[in-house]
Parts: C-alpha cells; sequence; structure tokens
C-alpha cells in the first residue's frame, strides 16, 4: 500500500493551498495546515480509488471546492445543477475529519447581523446622544451567559453554541457612534430547523432591540442540520467496524444529502478539535485505520 502519511503530505505542501512553513513529518505524524481539514480524508478517497477500479457497488468519488463558505459558492450545489446524475446515490460518506470515528449528521449554522441604533453627539456632550456601541452590551452579556442546550439523537449528543464573531462601530475619536453592528454564529443541533433556529437567537434579543427605532436583524447564511441517519446498510456495516458513532458538532455537507434523502455520514483521519489551527496534524494510524475500514466496505469484505 502507498504510505498515505507521505501522500498526504503532498497535498498539504501545495504551494496555492500551503499557509505557513509547509507540511513536515515527523515520526508517524504530519503536521501541517490542512493535515487534517481535510487533506488527509482527500487522500484515503483517492487511494481507493486508485487501488480499487472494481469496486463490489458502484462508486462515484466527488472532490469539490468552497465547502465552508456561503452556501452560493459550495462545489456541491454547482455540482447538482449542472451534473445531477453524478450525485445520485443510495447513501454517502465524507471524508471529514472525526478522529477515525463515525460522526454522524451535523449541527446547522446561522450567521446573523445585530445592527443597533444610535444618535451621533459630541463627546463632550454625550448625554445629548445615544452611544450605539454601549447598546451592544447587554447583547454581549446574553451571549456570555447562553446555556447552551446538549439534545441527545440515536445516542450522539449534539451541543448547541452562540458566538458574537465580530463588531464593527465607531464615526470619530470625538463622535458618539449612532451605529454598531454585531456578528453573530448559531450552531443548532438536527432537532431544530432553520426556522426554528432564527426564531431562538431573535428570542436572545427580546427587549434589547427596537426595530422601530432602527435597529435591525439580517440573516447572511442559514444551513440547516442533519440527523444521524446511519440506518443504512453501508452506513450501519461502517459502524460495525468503526465503532460507536459520535455527533458531528460542526456543520458539514451531510446536510445537502440529508435534504436530497440520501443517508450520510462523516468518517476520516484527523481530529475535528485541530482543525485551522497552527498545531493541525494527522496521525499515520488514523489514516491506515479509515482506509482499511472503508477499503473492507468497497471489496465487500
Amino acid at each position: 500500500m502507498t504510505d498515505l502519511l507521505a501522500r498526504c503530505a503532498e497535498l498539504v505542501d501545495i504551494p496555492s493551498v500551503s499557509r505557513d512553513e509547509g507540511a513536515r513529518i515527523e515520526g508517524d505524524t504530519l503536521w501541517g495546515l490542512g493535515a487534517a481539514d481535510m487533506k488527509a480524508g482527500v487522500t484515503v478517497f483517492l487511494e481507493l480509488a486508485l487501488g480499487v477500479p472494481e469496486p463490489a457497488m458502484d462508486v462515484t468519488y466527488v472532490f469539490y471546492e468552497c465547502e465552508e463558505i456561503a452556501l452560493e459558492h459550495n462545489g456541491l450545489r454547482i455540482l447538482l445543477a449542472q451534473r445531477p446524475e453524478l450525485l445520485a446515490g443510495d447513501a454517502a460518506i465524507l471524508g471529514e475529519p472525526t478522529g477515525a470515528r463515525v460522526e454522524a449528521g451535523c449541527q446547522g449554522t446561522l450567521r446573523a447581523a445585530v445592527t443597533l441604533a444610535g444618535e451621533r453627539a459630541h463627546t463632550a456632550r454625550p448625554w445629548m446622544g445615544r452611544n450605539a456601541i454601549h447598546r451592544l452590551g447587554e447583547v454581549l452579556r446574553r451571549l456570555e451567559a447562553y446555556e447552551e442546550r446538549r439534545p441527545v439523537l440515536d445516542g450522539c449528543e449534539y451541543r448547541e453554541a452562540v458566538q458574537a464573531v465580530g463588531v464593527e462601530g465607531g464615526v470619530a475619536g470625538n463622535v458618539v457612534p449612532d451605529r454598531a453592528r454585531l456578528l453573530v454564529n448559531h450552531r443548532f443541533a438536527p432537532d431544530r430547523s432553520p426556522d426554528e433556529a432564527v426564531a431562538h437567537v431573535r428570542s436572545l434579543l427580546d427587549g434589547v432591540l427596537d426595530e422601530a427605532g432602527g435597529d435591525s436583524f439580517e440573516i447572511l447564511d442559514l444551513a440547516a442540520a442533519a440527523p444521524p441517519g446511519l440506518d443504512h446498510p453501508l452506513l450501519a456495516a461502517l459502524v460495525a467496524r468503526a465503532g460507536a458513532p459520535r455527533a458531528k458538532l460542526g456543520w458539514t455537507d451531510v446536510s445537502f444529502f440529508a435534504a436530497a434523502d440520501v443517508p450520510a455520514t462523516n468518517y476520516g483521519p484527523g481530529e475535528p478539535t485541530l482543525a485551522h489551527t497552527r498545531d493541525e496534524r494527522v496521525e499515520r494510524a488514523q489514516l491506515e485505520a479509515v482506509h482499511a475500514n472503508l477499503l473492507a466496505l468497497l471489496t465487500g469484505e
């Protein structure tokens, strides 16, 4: 078998995608941004595509771009519009980093902009105005005190979150600001619909948001969650090999397949908690374990 760690290092080291000093292998560990999320999964799928020319089932390998940005740019959506027959299938496995464990379903994600209005005044006479940035204080206190839900679905515990992820405001050093904008991200469990998620975030602003007075609440991006959905025989066989599943806390394109009534799950090498960090890495053992389990499915062993 190809040295999967070395093959993965080649992908991590591509100049157009490498964002630091590049890949390095130390013992049985590959270090480098993108190693876990998700060059490791791509490496395994490429090896399977090249190494199993006659699988025991019909298989389509789909490699696409723009999975983590606005849905309008998502490669799967573009492929669905141009070549929908390539996405027809009975089940799907996404090579997201899962620590070589099955991570079922996915949480939904919502990004919203909360804009609070104020009234300009000179900072020497602030009582003549209304400071929009100061008004953000109550919103931030509510977000910081947010008590997360942890619903358990099919034995998998999901964990919701609401976070402030960006802030804008200010006019000049001597002016009371009349506008402040806060970006909020909400990760919601599969037992909430997108509409319910929007209503939940709006409820956190009760008593603060004054839309009649110029405040606004705008949804920037909204992607549905997906339930565990591991009943399909292929996915059940994967669970039997890989061990008990856990919830996928992030959003993935399992949501895309769930919306199309195609059972899907996440399964790949690399720890998801290391994605996007300076310490991102993947272990040889996880690459080889994921490859072995998927190889057994493809060959019907």
